[in-house]
């Protein structure tokens, strides 16, 4: 028999996340300064967001970014899920060896809809951040706040079906409410290994509009709730059309082709983020 409880305070915020209506979200991605610093299309953080958060579903970032970057106007109007786990940076080798950074409080505090922690399978640090994720669950289950899971693999391990269902799953066993992975082939079956643990797509680096694009339409047609995008969009030279045309894919249905004419119809309005 189906567990049918439903716990209010983690639905509730799980809504603001992911839209009921079609049960898919954008997600933006702006948290990489927390390990990049200064990063390409957030060095101006404030005007990133400005451009860029009217067009998503969700904001993932950081607590400096919120507390310094997001405009008064703009507080409260689309949900955070914030960044909890850090502690390294590109500059150390070995970027698995996080720790949780913020408190579940604090997340509270400032009325986020979701905390994110990253996992490193098959790294060596790989116990580690998996007690990170469950330490965070353990508190957040409290507060009625959902988790999110950021699925990472070891430098030998190859981001294939094999290894990224395997880390995904991993994750929903843990108890993240949310699981974030990397796109590849036979997608369908990482979805299917997680249900009914909703799965956001990772962005990646930056590649050219229409391989992103096609990308998310993959993921998403695959069973994807969405994307948690964030280089393929800030760093494109045309970062509004870049977002439209996501939400194009995600929300609208729009395929490949019809989202590029959505892309192409904002060119007017490119401006490239520093």
């Amino acid at each position: 028999m189906v567990n049918t409880y439903v716990d209010v305070g983690i639905q509730s915020r799980m809504n603001k996340i992911i839209c009921p209506k079609d049960n898919r979200t954008v997600m933006l991605a702006i948290d990489h300064p927390y390990f990049q610093g200064p990063t390409s299309g957030l060095r101006d953080m404030s005007k990133t967001i400005q451009m860029l958060m009217p067009y998503c579903d969700c904001l993932m970032t950081t607590r400096g970014a919120v507390r310094h970057n997001i405009p008064v106007e703009y507080m409260g109007s689309k949900p955070i899920m914030l960044r909890v786990s850090g502690g390294n940076s590109v500059l150390f080798e070995e970027l698995s060896d996080e720790q949780i950074t913020v408190s579940i409080k604090e997340a509270v505090r400032m009325d986020c809809a979701g905390v994110a922690v990253s996992v490193f399978i098959g790294s060596s640090n790989q116990q580690r951040t998996i007690l990170n994720l469950t330490d965070m669950i353990n508190e957040a289950e409290d507060y009625g706040m959902p988790v999110l899971a950021v699925t990472a693999v070891g430098k030998a391990m190859a981001r294939d079906l094999r290894y990224l269902a395997f880390a995904s799953r991993i994750c929903q066993d843990a108890g993240a409410r949310m699981v974030k992975t990397y796109y590849c082939e036979e997608f369908d079956k990482l979805i299917k290994a997680c249900a009914p643990t909703p799965v956001v797509m990772a962005g990646g680096k930056h590649t050219s509009p229409p391989e992103a694009i096609e990308m998310a339409f993959k993921a998403v047609q695959a069973g994807a709730v969405g994307v948690d995008m964030g280089r393929n969009i800030f760093q494109d030279e045309n970062p509004l059309g870049m977002i439209k045309a996501i939400r194009a894919v995600v929300h609208d249905n729009k395929n490949p082709q019809e989202a590029m004419e959505v892309y192409k119809s904002c060119a007017g309005e490119a401006c490239k983020l520093e």
